[in-house]
């Protein structure tokens, strides 16, 4: 897949990040609950982010 179909990825978790907290964990009183969810897409994104990343390249400008 083109590195640009990955980066829609990043801005659907992104997105869910901003809309899950207000809709989906609303009712969740217990800390965990969030806990669980920021730690899988935090781990969504590095993984992404290390996907995107993996075929640059460092170019000598001398």
């Amino acid at each position: 897949m083109k590195r640009s179909k990955w980066i829609w990825a990043v801005w659907l978790v992104v997105l869910a990040s901003c809309i899950a907290p207000y809709t989906i964990l609303t009712d969740v009183a217990a800390w965990y609950g969030s806990f669980l969810f920021w730690s899988c897409a935090g781990l969504a994104v590095i993984a992404l982010n290390i996907h995107i990343t993996k075929d640059f390249e460092e170019h000598d400008h001398e």
